[in-house]
């Protein structure tokens, strides 16, 4: 871990021990050291520039929600410490609406949902940022539709021309990570098995998932066997069905005592003109980010399968894309 602070064991280590000491030892301060200032972030919901902004930000998420925990499920790394190394982390966060903010008037309701995030560092930083919350499973918790919450957040943010504008590739912002992640065979069989899905081989489902496979997808939707990737990834595409597909970012990773594992950032930049799970097509131009985990085993000898699978992106930012563009808004 050279350039790393010497209190962190691995890279594992370093991402799971400064979330915790950002967010639940209330060190935000110590983003002014683990971030870099001029660091982009990077959510479907927008785009934000600094570390200032990321502070502020961190700062009125733990004023609305102060009992907030971040539970580190894994982190799928490429790179070294010389060049840099990119982070795909898994979360589950709780946390108790306690206060007024972005979601609206406290409800007191206690939230479970997942978050995916991938992380640029180098030197003891993070200089480029890539960041999914299951915004539906959040919504949801809360009694609100996604729909209904991505139009109710426009008329808060000030209406149509005034709101934030959800990340699109005329909204990104370069930073300075340009790496596609490693060749690792694993990462490689999963970025194949996402293109295949995308280009409407829905037979590769039985072929490379286990039986007993269990989904973990947006909306905080949990499944088990081939029915739920089949209607969950089916009802993705059907809403985009001409969308240009992205593997933006693959990492493969063989590691001591724990399964064959993936990640993959990919993206969707293309038109809503399919009957999907975003409802009557709306013929808007919507860009979809998501972030993929994958764990493979062999439960049968020589019969490799992909066992668990973890998908994000955010719904209320695409039907904002939606709203906005289709006069709702």
């Amino acid at each position: 871990m050279k350039g790393f602070d010497p209190k962190f064991k691995d890279f594992p280590d370093y991402i799971i021990g400064i979330t915790k000491e950002i967010w639940e030892d209330r060190g935000i301060a110590t983003l002014h050291d683990y971030y870099s200032p001029d660091i982009v972030v990077r959510s479907p919901a927008s785009v934000v520039l600094g570390n200032q902004n990321v502070i502020g930000a961190t700062m009125a998420t733990l004023a609305e929600f102060p009992d907030r925990e971040l539970l580190g499920e894994d982190v799928i790394w490429s790179g070294t410490p010389e060049e840099g190394m990119l982070s795909s982390h898994r979360i589950i966060s709780t946390a108790t609406h306690l206060a007024d903010g972005v979601y609206g008037k406290a409800t007191g309701t206690k939230l479970r949902y997942r978050i995916l995030a991938d992380c640029h560092a180098i030197n003891n930083q993070i200089n480029d940022e890539w960041l999914i919350r299951d915004q539906g499973a959040i919504v949801r918790q809360m009694g609100w539709d996604p729909k209904e919450y991505a139009a109710d957040l426009i008329a808060r943010e000030g209406g149509a021309q005034n709101c934030v504008k959800p990340l699109t590739p005329e909204t990104d912002k370069p930073g300075p990570y340009k790496g596609r992640g490693n060749d690792n065979k694993w990462g490689q069989r999963y970025a194949d098995i996402l293109t295949r899905i995308m280009s409407a081989d829905m037979g590769v489902i039985e072929a490379e998932y286990d039986r007993a496979v269990q989904s973990e997808y947006v909306g905080g939707v949990t499944g088990h066997g081939w029915g739920p990737v089949d209607r969950f990834w089916m009802g993705l595409r059907a809403s985009f069905p001409n969308a240009e597909f992205r593997i933006e970012h693959q990492i493969g990773r063989d590691d001591p005592n724990m399964p064959p594992r993936a990640a993959v950032r990919w993206s969707l930049w293309g038109k809503h003109e399919g009957w999907g799970v975003f409802g009557v097509p709306t013929g808007a131009q919507v860009y979809v980010l998501g972030i993929s985990h994958a764990e493979f085993g062999g439960l049968i000898t020589g019969q490799l399968k992909l066992r668990r699978e973890y998908t994000l992106f955010d719904e209320t930012a695409i039907w904002k894309q939606i709203l906005l563009q289709n006069g709702e808004a």
